[in-house]
Formats: structure tokens, C-alpha cells, sequence
């Protein structure tokens, strides 16, 4: 059975929606007929012009927030703004992601370890998600399929680490999955039908993968549309036994 297939009047929420892969579900999403509203979150308001541009054409059916998931009160604060419009979410998916900001580059070696880089990393990557998933509870509590959903890494594969480098992208990404594997189970028992997965979204044409994309064939690297596309049928091809999976781009689960 297909969750999203089985979707009416669904409402989404994305989480780091001022650029990138999450700006492309917002767009995506706002053609498809079966979404009610969306609620997209951003960050700084000077890097969300795009996404907010398109509230003057959606009005009735996106509603942008500011919000920082390092910060818990915003998300309490968030959440309590959407639970005043709506009762219950169907199709949530975190998007936000640390893998470089200015001086702050993804460590090559020991001698790089930075333990207030490597907090950052985790604070982002895995702490901001678990911290969604325990305020966002509540607006799963219901009977209908719903998918939570997490923008992960295939570098943080333990099983599949064959480089080393890294460091705390990996761990985080691996927190990420390990965090949201035990959340599954939590869900399983008090909202049964919302499955909670992982993404790998293959290396995409974003700010984050830009300093790393030269030594790429051109066929590993994917337009923001084509990764939401592929997402979005990974998604569509959920069933009830894949909460707490972790899956690639293409649909194959991933070794953890």
C-alpha cells in the first residue's frame, strides 16, 4: 500500500525549507492536490527570500515560520503556532543539515578535531531532530498514515565507512539514524501509524555538497528536483514494516 496515495486533506511540514532539498518539497508540494498545508520552517529571514516569496501565492496554503532546531523553545513555540490552526500532521521531513559554514570544514584528519565543531555538528545533525520528534508527538496522535521523515547521510553508514575522514558529520548523521531508529519504536506504540525513516538523498546541487562536487561524475550529482522526486517515490513506496529503516535515494535500505 502507498502512505501518500492514501493521503487527503494531508498536512506537511518541512523543516529547513529556505533552501536546498527542503525548499524543493515546498515547491513540489505545493502542486500536489492531496496536501492541505504546509508548514515550512527557515532560519534567518535573509536566506529565505525564495521560500517566502511564495507565501504571496499561496497564502491559503503556506505558512513559513522562523525557527532554530537547536533551540527548544522555538520548537515548543512552533509547534504551539501550528497546533492552533491544525490538529494533526501527515507528511513531516527534516531537512536541516551541518556539513560546512565558512571556516568550519568537515575534518580530513585527527590533528582537525574541534570538540566545539564536533558539538555543533551533533547539536544540528541528530540533537535538533530528536528534539522535532518529542515536540511533534502530539500532532501525530491520530489514525491516519502519516510518515516522519529525516534527511540523513550514507556516510553515516558505520558498515559502510571505507574512507575515514569526516568525523563529525559521520557521527552525527549516525546519531541521527540511531535517534530516530529508537524514536520509531516510541511511535510504534503510542502513534502506530506514523513511520519514521531516514534518507539518503544521493549527492545533490546544493550549498552543503558545492566545495565537494568536483571530483563527482556528473551522474552521481542530482538537480534538487530530481532528489525530491526520488524521495518523494521512496516515500510513496513505504509500507507498514519500514518505520525505523534507513533508506537510500533509490529505495535499497541501507547497512547501518
Amino acid at each position: 500500500m502507498s502512505f501518500i496515495q492514501d493521503f487527503k486533506n494531508a498536512n506537511a511540514m518541512i523543516i529547513g525549507a529556505s533552501q536546498g532539498i527542503g525548499l524543493g518539497f515546498v515547491k513540489k508540494l505545493l502542486q500536489n492536490t492531496k496536501i492541505n498545508k504546509i508548514y515550512a520552517t527557515y532560519r534567518q529571514a535573509q536566506t529565505a527570500e525564495e521560500l517566502l516569496a511564495l507565501t504571496s501565492e499561496y497564502a491559503d496554503k503556506l505558512t513559513c515560520i522562523e525557527m532554530d532546531i537547536t533551540d527548544e523553545l522555538q520548537i515548543i513555540e512552533a509547534v504551539r503556532n501550528i497546533s492552533t490552526q491544525i490538529n494533526k500532521l501527515h507528511f513531516v521531513i527534516n531537512c536541516v543539515g551541518l556539513l560546512h559554514e565558512g571556516d568550519f570544514q568537515p575534518e580530513k584528519s585527527l590533528r582537525q578535531i574541534n570538540p566545539e565543531n564536533l558539538l555543533r555538528y551533533f547539536q544540528i545533525n541528530s540533537i535538533g531532530a530528536v528534539l522535532l520528534a518529542k515536540h511533534l508527538l502530539p500532532l501525530f496522535r491520530h489514525k491516519e498514515p502519516s510518515v516522519f521523515a529525516s534527511i540523513s547521510a550514507k556516510v553515516g553508514s558505520i558498515g559502510d565507512n571505507q574512507l575515514g575522514g569526516w568525523y563529525g558529520y559521520r557521527a552525527s548523521k549516525a546519531a541521527l539514524n540511531m535517534l530516530m531508529r529508537t524514536v520509531a519504536i516510541e511511535y510504534g506504540r503510542s502513534c502506530p501509524q506514523t513511520l519514521v525513516v531516514t534518507l539518503h538523498p544521493g549527492t545533490t546541487d546544493t550549498r552543503l555538497s558545492r566545495p565537494f562536487q568536483r571530483s563527482l561524475p556528473p551522474d552521481k550529482l542530482f538537480s534538487v528536483e530530481r532528489t525530491v522526486t526520488q524521495l518523494l517515490t521512496v516515500i510513496e513506496q513505504l509500507e507498514a514494516g519500514d518505520s525505523g529503516q534507513f533508506f537510500s535515494w533509490d529505495g535499497s535500505k541501507l547497512p547501518w
